[in-house]
């Protein structure tokens, strides 16, 4: 029943705040469509809570500087999206392309200035990547990448890739690694839901001047093994590594 209430409600905020940021994309500026997205973000939070029984807790906020940075997450579930978007009044995010074939969804993206790029990969998704970060790191914004590129179950987790490192370097912004357990309780894009507590944690940053290789196995093995400590802690079970599903 909890899964079936919060698909309703997830659907109907889902619409709902949709609808209403196309609306407000007619109007000059990003402030108008940030607004209704900062809203819509928690309220699907507070909804995962109420409905799905999904407690939100955040942990390491002191671990993130004053400036600008990136946040390099673990991605769990759609679900990841919404609980860190949540959490700051402008945030950038990396998306794949395969949005942009729905007209709308396309200018409501543009409009929040979120950093679109090719699902493929390659050379022309690494420039792609590089010219719509540099707008965000010159308009002073933090930006939200998942190094992975995929959604991957609890336990389990993909080559990182270097994308990060690169806008890392190019913008001279810290990384800050971000594990969740969220897939606990929150699979992928799986209908059922888990009451439980969800944890998203901020750790320590890594600071430009890394080389690529150092830096990305840095990242994977911070992100990777806090995560599993997370999920862990929260089911009890002894700490196993996470497995690599594919490269």
């Amino acid at each position: 029943m909890r899964s079936f209430l919060f698909a309703v409600v997830y659907w109907f905020l889902s619409v709902t705040y949709s609808l209403m940021a196309l609306v407000l994309t007619l109007f000059p500026g990003r402030k108008p469509v940030k607004w209704i997205i900062q809203r819509y973000t928690r309220r699907m939070v507070q909804a995962m809570r109420i409905f799905a029984g999904i407690r939100l807790e955040v942990r390491g906020r002191e671990h993130i500087p004053a400036q600008p940075v990136i946040f390099a997450c673990k991605h769990h579930s759609w679900g990841d999206g919404f609980c860190i978007y949540s959490q700051f009044d402008d945030l950038a995010f990396v998306t794949g392309d395969h949005l942009e074939k729905f007209p709308l969804i396309s200018t409501l993206l543009s409009k929040l200035g979120a950093i679109v790029v090719n699902n493929c990969g390659g050379i022309e998704a690494r420039k792609a990547l590089a010219n719509r970060s540099a707008d965000a790191a010159r308009d002073g914004r933090s930006i939200l990448i998942y190094p992975e590129g995929h959604l991957n179950a609890p336990g389990t987790y993909r080559r990182y890739r270097s994308g990060v490192w690169h806008m890392m370097n190019s913008f001279n912004m810290p990384v800050v690694p971000v594990a969740t357990n969220l897939g606990l309780f929150w699979q992928e894009d799986h209908y059922k839901k888990t009451p439980g507590t969800a944890v998203l944690e901020f750790l320590e940053p890594i600071r430009p001047g890394m080389g690529k290789d150092e830096f990305l196995a840095t990242l994977r093995d911070r992100i990777e093994a806090r995560s599993q400590a997370l999920i862990s802690e929260a089911t009890g079970a002894p700490f196993t590594p996470s497995v690599l599903v594919s490269d």
